[in-house]
């Protein structure tokens, strides 16, 4: 009996593929996504010998960019976006605009349409989510504020993309199109119908899916079958993003996005993104190999100035452009270089709007073509461009002045006002961190009349804190001009409420060295590191298991009175 096998051959050529090259791209000190794209390449249409099924390969990596939001959206809730806001929404439309301009403008140099030259701009204007994630998780700082800053700022640009999607087929009359949409309607109906839609998702999602998935979660766990919960974990991510594209016209990736963030809520989200994360990791690879499938090599011989140009746009253009507009928002340079080493990419929207324009007309193969050579070259310098970001930090601090202005310049939120109380500035507690940790020792303090100084990178915090009446200085507390703002020479106690290995000694040193009496208090959520921190005397540690066992014993203890033995 003939059957169609062309899953499981993808699956297993591009499993087979990405397995070698990855392990090769390792070896040579090179990241593996690299091997994935060339696997990717090797078994496209643009190579001979063995060609994997399109189709199938491209549902595929939409399933990995659905697990990879979704996981994402467990981790990044909405008020981790709304605490980036001021820096997310204003970056994300000012660059795309700055980068949409400069593909037209070079799209128009080479003779296009405005049509084309347009969707050129606006395919380059938008980097990979999926890509980011990738970069953050293995650098370790997915969590970090610099880390919410670049997704927040992504996802504003994802939302802005969404609303891209809606409005060319209306437009592609206006600018030449030869398949605009005749059912679309005016234009002012496409944008209402637009919002509309996308609020009502995102309304649904908050109001019935905060209420829904949990309780899902819950009664799934209770039956005790682990199968049966991951089922519903993946079960969740992927049938909210297909429901939010079919009847919201909501992007898989953003409705994904949304289902993680509101099973955040759920006592078991920690658990969901351990569940899933073996299949994230499965998809990604297929998403990452697919890409490479679209690429076809001889747009490298026939037009190299071409690929060089887009490539200079997306790698240079754009991250010129997101630093100069953090630094402008006056955040570090550090935080600058992050999220401009974040958009130095394109990738999964970037096909998705060249392919409309394609579709409607407005586009050619060989712009699709330049696309996706510059996708797929900025992936693979995506890595050692994320790597770049300390040493170049570093040396431009060393041989610039005007760096240097910029790294030390007046930030309001980075010292206290001149009229704070006398009794936050001596014998005060310097509590860094203002996390769920943080929140309840600062209430702790607060309820006994402790006076205390709140050191917090989220400036958005910081100046929350300001109106709420309570000491705060913005910054990072491994630098000691922060911790001199936060008075720490005159302080009674140092108390390090976030768990960040990797700063914390920088943090007591520095409080040693400009006030050797003060007393420090460390958090650490790894074993070996509590050990070692006490082994060094840096302070009193508290390690995160340890006392919750603590806690928990000291209250059986309590209900049960001690055997009397004869």
């Amino acid at each position: 009996m003939a059957h169609d096998i062309s899953l499981i051959t993808t699956i297993a050529a591009a499993f087979g593929f990405a397995l070698i090259l990855g392990f090769v791209a390792e070896r040579l000190k090179t990241p593996a996504l690299v091997g994935y794209l060339v696997a990717g390449i090797l078994i496209g249409p643009a190579t001979p010998g063995f060609v994997a099924d399109m189709s199938t390969a491209s549902q595929l990596s939409e399933i990995g960019v659905m697990l990879l939001m979704f996981g994402v959206g467990l981790h990044f809730s909405i008020d981790d976006l709304l605490s980036v806001k001021r820096i997310a929404v204003p970056g994300a439309v000012v660059q795309m605009s700055l980068a949409t301009a400069l593909g037209l403008g070079i799209g128009l140099w080479w003779g296009w349409e405005l049509g084309p030259a347009l969707i050129f701009g606006l395919s380059l204007s938008c980097a990979s989510t999926v890509v980011l994630l990738k970069a953050l998780e293995s650098r370790g700082v997915l969590s970090t504020m610099n880390g919410r800053i670049a997704v927040g700022w992504l996802v504003v640009e994802d939302l802005a993309t969404v609303l891209i999607l809606v409005l060319l087929p209306p437009l592609a009359g206006v600018l030449g199109g030869t398949a605009a949409a005749e059912a679309s309607g005016p234009l002012w109906q496409a944008i209402g119908k637009t919002l509309l839609e996308v609020a009502a998702f995102i309304a649904l999602m908050l109001i019935v899916g905060r209420r829904a998935l949990p309780w899902l979660l819950w009664q799934v766990a209770r039956t005790g079958s682990r199968e049966l919960f991951t089922l519903a974990v993946i079960s969740a991510a992927i049938s909210i993003a297909y429901l939010a594209a079919q009847l919201f016209s909501v992007s898989f990736a953003l409705g994904a996005f949304f289902a993680g963030t509101v099973m955040r809520n759920s006592e078991f989200s920690h658990r969901a993104a351990e569940e899933s994360l073996p299949l994230r990791d499965a998809f990604s690879v297929l998403f990452f190999v697919a890409v490479g499938m679209l690429f076809d090599p001889a747009i490298l011989v026939e037009q190299p100035w071409q690929v060089v140009a887009v490539v200079a746009i997306i790698v240079v253009g754009k991250s010129l452009a997101a630093l100069a507009l953090v630094l402008a928002l006056r955040y570090p340079l550090n935080t600058a270089l992050t999220v401009a080493a974040s958009l130095a990419q394109i990738g999964e929207f970037s096909f998705i709007l060249a392919g409309l324009g394609l579709t409607l007309g407005l586009f050619s193969n060989d712009g699709m073509s330049l696309v996706l050579a510059g996708a797929l070259i900025s992936i693979a310098l995506n890595p050692f461009v994320f790597a770049l970001v300390e040493p170049l930090r570093a040396w431009v601090l060393r041989h610039s002045a005007t760096a240097r202005q910029l790294e030390d310049r007046d930030d309001p939120y980075a010292q206290l006002p001149v009229s704070t109380e006398r009794k936050y500035l001596e014998g005060q507690v310097v509590l860094v961190g203002y996390g769920r940790v943080g929140q309840r020792i600062a209430s702790n303090m607060k309820a006994r009349g402790i006076p205390y100084v709140v050191v917090e990178q989220n400036r958005e915090q910081v100046e929350t804190l300001r109106r709420q009446g309570c000491a705060a200085v913005s910054g990072n507390a491994a630098d000691p001009a922060v911790l001199i703002q936060a008075h720490i020479a005159h302080a009674a106690m140092l108390v390090v409420a976030m768990p960040d290995a990797i700063h914390i000694r920088q943090m007591a040193d520095c409080a040693r060295t400009l006030n050797p009496a003060i007393e420090i208090v460390l958090r650490t959520h790894n074993d070996d590191e509590s050990e070692l921190l006490r082994q060094e005397g840096i302070g009193t540690v508290f390690f995160g298991e340890e006392e919750l066992a603590a806690g928990m014993s000291r209250h059986i203890l309590q209900r049960f009175p001690p055997l009397v033995t004869e």
